[in-house]
């Protein structure tokens, strides 16, 4: 509940990938609420007080995973302050946002925002996080490229995908690199994958918390693969891995290994840039 007591009320069914966007929106807010949290993001906890959902009851309530959301956030938010510390009128795309509050940790006061999402999802965005004077919602699917045309071409630009590409077909993905690439000279896109063991678990049924169901990620890709985006197309000219940083208690001793031990260093969750071509 908000603190002028009005809440939001959902509707009744968000099924499949749509729930994603209550679910990450429930990790931030549980990391957040800690007094050692990785991730400060108010703007997620005052979301999660103020919708109608029982979201620990739906979602459980877990530290752990929590804290693994906040690293790979984390990792999200530094390429964009970097983006924006280079190109401060630039412009950041955000590919099926769903109630990510980027925007509000990391916005400098000068770039511009696109949030492109599918409509069901950008209605809910704008009932609960209006858009600002310098934030725009697109209501279009991602992987039909016609929302470039409404993306100001004269500003740098930032492609993000958080959370959004292991749920697509392989062909859509690769065909939607290669359009941003070809769409956005000079730009750059910053994703997240899961490994191959991980989505294989989710094409089966096998992964469930609570009441919630993964829904299945048909696009994976290891950590020791990163460099195959490359092929995607002739305009993405470099690849380069986000590498987590922090953690508390057993994350933070298990990351260092993570990232330097095979087989666990190339078969783990990754974010990675790719640069467009001049």
């Amino acid at each position: 509940m908000a603190s002028d007591g009005s809440s939001v009320s959902l509707p009744a069914e968000l099924a499949g990938v749509s729930e994603t966007a209550l679910w990450t929106l429930w990790q931030r807010a549980v990391e957040a609420r800690r007094p050692d949290a990785l991730l400060e993001d108010p703007k997620a906890v005052e979301l999660v007080e103020r919708i109608d959902y029982p979201f620990a009851e739906r979602f459980g309530v877990s530290g752990f995973q929590a804290q693994l959301q906040a690293v790979r956030v984390a990792c999200f938010d530094r390429e964009v302050a970097d983006f924006l510390a280079r190109e401060p009128r630039g412009t950041v795309v955000c590919l099926g946002e769903g109630l990510e509050t980027q925007y509000w940790r990391v916005d400098n006061g000068r770039a511009q925002w696109v949030t492109v999402d599918l409509p069901e999802s950008v209605a809910l965005r704008e009932r609960l996080l209006p858009p600002g004077p310098r934030q725009r919602y697109l209501a279009a699917d991602a992987t039909d490229l016609s929302w470039a045309d409404q993306v100001d071409r004269s500003r740098e630009v930032l492609v993000t995908t958080q959370g959004l590409l292991m749920y697509l077909r392989p062909a859509q993905v690769r065909a939607l690199l290669a359009g941003c690439a070809e769409r956005f000279p000079g730009g750059s896109l910053v994703l997240d994958a899961v490994p191959h063991w991980f989505s294989r678990l989710t094409l089966s049924g096998r992964i469930r918390t609570h009441g919630y169901q993964v829904p299945p990620m048909p696009w994976a890709m290891d950590a020791g693969e990163q460099a195959k985006l490359r092929t995607a197309s002739p305009a993405v000219v470099a690849v380069r891995d986000v590498r987590p940083i922090g953690g508390r208690g057993l994350l933070g001793a298990l990351l260092p290994l993570a990232l330097a031990v095979p087989p666990l260093a190339t078969r783990r969750p990754s974010v990675a840039v790719l640069e467009f071509a001049e």
